[in-house]
């Protein structure tokens, strides 16, 4: 089957699912699938993905997964004993053909339900790569991975640019993911930070990289205690449970102007950076630094984290704009994980709901924005005067 493993998923599923646990273990959820390209291609295989997802809620944790978690410094000894007896259910998940186009809805307990997304998005990416796939394509991934790896070699500052792969839920397929994953850390032995992909960190000796995702911040539009609230409500919750690990926020979950606003001194202390995953990189780049400066942070102490849509051209031109100015980390998934000669599919799977409530995700690039609610996200938007 296409995931052998529940540690076959990224860092952040783990790490919000121990945050869940201990904050909110009560609540409940709704995640839907969308495919902006290609959906019919998806539906065509309807009955293989639904095989694949069965396949999946039969895994377990094995001791060896579980001894590797508790070394992990930021996991608690209780999560790690709940993942024990951890198994996915499949009446959680439905998967349907609507209008010609696959339909993927996950409802439940939030605690029960957050391991789905990105192994069932890893099905998804693969399912539709062997539609695609022809004797050619993996000799054309080896020519684009060792160009990439010689263009960053080319690069003049390339000693001190880190990145991190994060390419598992767009991945082509598993194996060339670890095929990937190991030629990176051989050949880019000083650039090569980590793997947001837990069971190839823990078997290629990598580092497991990954804070939080926007589902967190998006449920607490529910779960805090008022909406205004609810950002500071998320990183506050956070800091709470990590204790000074894992300390780089996510800003693009209402928009940046929104996400500086609640982003005061506290937090710039509390927080060791930000991720940025939508909109433009330089301008959003410009005003993290202008926001440091203005609380008197020095941003050379700060990390600012690149996510959006990278490949190492685009990545290479922000290090060179902010080099020596702040620090820098770059995660990059499908131009790693998928760069085969064709285009991926694009698609998510988003929370949409939390207690009954609608959420939202207000991006920074008008095409990422996500609600199922138009009146929610209209309230929202007036809400944060976005």
């Amino acid at each position: 089957m296409i995931i052998e493993s529940l540690l076959d998923t990224d860092l952040y599923k783990l790490t919000m699912m121990q945050a869940v646990l201990h904050r909110f273990p009560a609540a409940e959820v709704e995640y839907r699938f969308r495919c902006r390209n290609e959906p019919d291609t998806l539906a065509a295989h309807v009955e293989r993905i639904r095989d694949e997802i069965a396949a999946l809620c039969r895994l377990r944790f094995t001791p060896q997964e579980l001894a590797y978690l508790r070394n992990l410094r930021y996991m608690k000894k209780d999560f790690v004993d709940i993942l024990r007896i951890f198994q996915l259910q499949p009446d959680h998940v439905s998967v349907s053909v609507e209008n010609g186009a696959l339909e993927i809805v996950i409802r439940g307990p939030w605690l029960h339900t957050i391991l789905f997304e990105v192994p069932v998005l890893a099905i998804l990416s693969e399912v539709y790569a062997e539609s695609r796939r022809n004797a050619d394509t993996l000799q054309e991934g080896r020519a684009r991975l060792e160009a990439k790896i010689a263009l960053l070699r080319a690069h003049p500052g390339h000693a001190a640019f880190r990145f991190s792969e994060f390419g598992t839920r767009r991945r082509y397929a598993r194996d060339w993911q670890r095929s990937v994953v190991q030629r990176l850390a051989a050949a880019l032995p000083g650039n090569l930070a980590g793997t947001s992909n837990v069971l190839l960190a823990k078997e290629l000796g990598l580092t497991p990289i990954g804070t939080m995702g926007h589902e967190f911040l998006q449920a607490c539009q529910a779960l805090g205690p008022r909406l205004v609230d609810s950002q500071r409500f998320a990183l506050e919750s956070w800091e709470q449970e990590y204790r000074g690990d894992l300390g780089i926020a996510l800003s693009d979950v209402i928009g940046l102007a929104a996400f500086l606003r609640d982003f005061d001194l506290y937090f710039c202390k509390l927080f060791d950076g930000v991720r940025q995953d939508s909109g433009d990189p330089i301008t959003w780049g410009e005003s993290l630094v202008e926001h440091y400066h203005t609380l008197r942070v020095d941003p050379l102490t700060k990390t600012l984290v690149f996510t959006d849509a990278l490949d190492f051209p685009k990545a290479l031109r922000i290090f060179e704009h902010f080099h020596g100015r702040v620090r820098l980390g770059f995660g990059i998934g499908t131009h790693l994980s998928n760069d085969m000669g064709f285009a991926p599919p694009d698609m998510i799977i988003k929370m949409t709901r939390c207690n009954g409530q609608a959420v939202a995700k207000i991006s920074d690039d008008p095409a990422k924005t996500l609600c199922t609610d138009p009146g929610y996200l209209a309230y929202l938007r007036k809400v944060f005067a976005v």
